[in-house]
């Protein structure tokens, strides 16, 4: 019996583990973020970052790296609480959002590549290149604007094709005048 107690018996205060959990969180959320926002892809950072953060917890309190499955439980509720925290605040607040989406990145507009946007996101041509062919472009000359979205996929609009009756020569008018 006493095993048993001591398995929901907690081994630090819950304001220890409440601490713990929302460092990690919010470290790990600022990195993703400022660092690794293209490399996320169609999953959103804060739900990637969720994923993994509940996965590790989950495992040490299974694993009974903590001696108390409520250990686990504390930790567990504090990254729940904290990942629908920052959607329900960004929902409420412009500023917010803005904080914790990075806006659009516009890497190529009118064919010509940003070369600073593509700097600071740290993306070759060459990757950017095969994401474009990826999306049926096959020269950056076809690309209206090519945008870098929050969730590090990339928004391609094509330009226009030039109508036919533009490219013929003669005035324009009808044939055989």
């Amino acid at each position: 019996m006493t095993d048993l107690i001591s398995l929901f018996a907690r081994e630090f205060p819950v304001w220890h583990m409440v601490l713990r959990g929302t460092v990690v969180y919010w470290f790990l959320l600022l990195v993703f973020r400022f660092i690794l926002r293209r490399d996320v892809g169609s999953m959103g950072v804060a739900d990637l970052l969720f994923v993994v953060l509940v996965a590790d917890a989950a495992s040490n309190a299974m694993q009974g790296e903590y001696k108390s499955i409520n250990d686990g439980l504390v930790l567990l509720s504090t990254l729940i609480a904290w990942n629908f925290a920052p959607d329900w605040l960004s929902y409420r607040s412009t500023t917010i959002a803005r904080f914790l989406e990075p806006q659009p990145e516009i890497l190529v507009r009118n064919g010509r590549i940003n070369r600073r946007a593509m700097k600071r996101e740290m993306i070759t041509t060459e990757e950017l290149e095969g994401k474009l062919r990826e999306n049926g472009v096959e020269s950056i000359d076809e690309v209206r604007v090519a945008r870098l979205e929050s969730d590090g996929e990339l928004s391609v609009f094509k330009r226009k094709p030039i109508a036919a009756s533009t490219r013929t020569s003669g005035g324009g008018g009808p044939p055989g005048r």
